[in-house]
């Protein structure tokens, strides 16, 4: 697999004529939004001037009316931008994503099914809605895989009968072949209790996890600090978890600096990269030649497709019946 340097040499080498072109189309969009912005803004100030003057700023016309320049705002931008982003993937992520396998497919508007994300067990709630896009498929040194953009939400009601919609999860969801066979789960959570409340009081908030099967404690304390595990199986959640796993699992953390979500369940590791954003959308507001945006690409297929060699997931330790 290309190393990070090589692929930033690729974006800007290989993938000059694209960025330089897309660039220019870039410009031409944040022109018209400033233009387009501005006269919006002259038309709102008016407007709520006028109805502040008559019914007040929280009459309800008033806030209507806000709500609807607000909704309009959000139409045209995502107009004027749409083209734009569906010709980035098409000409920066799908060769990128090509440069560092030709074998991996990429498909910007499908997504890791619902089933796969439902079958990690990372996350408890029920899901009334569940979008995504950016997938891709494929393998790497033989461990086949599979990720995607992930947006997973659950509706509820207020006393007044209002919906509301709460996001479970957003951001990068993958599944990969595992290496070593096994019968139980385990699931690895970011340790939000301990960090809120201490080891004492976190630990035993940890315990009485009733959604949870048994809490199993690690005999790594700097991994014990960042993470919390569950599984059906102490025995062999703890050969699972070995020392170099362990090490392996918090030196990618840190690399990825999200909340870090993980599964092994149906011979399968399933890692959720909590980012709350899609990472292949295009920035509109800075230039695609910026090497900080450039290498925000970069990084994010870097360490995603390097999480198979990241996690030596190629390494046969144990033996698969």
């Amino acid at each position: 697999m290309k190393s990070t340097s090589e692929l930033t040499d690729f974006y800007y080498k290989e993938l000059y004529p694209s960025i330089n072109e897309l660039e220019e189309t870039r410009k031409r969009i944040v022109s018209q939004l400033k233009f387009y912005g501005g006269m919006g803004i002259v038309a709102f100030a008016i407007v709520a001037l006028w109805m502040g003057k008559n019914f007040g700023l929280l009459h309800p016309l008033s806030i209507a009316i806000i709500i609807g320049f607000i909704v309009i705002a959000s139409i045209t931008y995502r107009s004027m931008t749409n083209g734009y982003a569906k010709d980035f993937k098409a000409k920066i992520i799908t060769p990128m994503i090509g440069a560092i396998d030709p074998h991996l497919l990429y498909n910007p508007d499908f997504m890791v099914s619902q089933h796969l994300f439902e079958r990690s067990e990372l996350f408890k709630h029920s899901i009334d809605r569940y979008s995504g896009n950016d997938y891709v498929k494929g393998s790497i040194e033989g461990v086949p895989l599979e990720f995607s953009d992930v947006h997973a939400e659950y509706q509820t009601r207020d006393s007044k009968g209002r919906t509301q919609w709460h996001t479970l999860f957003r951001g990068l969801f993958l599944v990969a072949e595992f290496n070593k066979h096994f019968k139980a789960k385990t699931v690895i959570l970011p340790d939000q209790a301990e960090k809120s409340f201490g080891s004492l009081i976190g630990g035993w908030l940890q315990s009485i996890n009733f959604t949870r099967e048994g809490l199993i404690r690690m005999d790594d304390p700097e991994f014990e600090k960042h993470f919390v595990v569950y599984g059906s199986d102490q025995i062999e959640a703890r050969y699972i978890l070995s020392h170099s796993m362990m090490k392996r699992i918090l030196d990618f953390q840190r690399r990825v600096s999200h909340p870090l979500f993980i599964s092994f369940v149906h011979n399968h590791i399933h890692v959720g990269i909590a980012t709350g954003k899609d990472l292949f959308e295009p920035a509109v507001f800075t230039s695609l030649l910026d090497y900080k945006q450039a290498m925000e690409y970069v990084n994010t297929l870097q360490n995603t497709i390097g999480l198979v060699e990241e996690l030596k997931l190629n390494e046969k330790l144990w033996s698969k019946v």
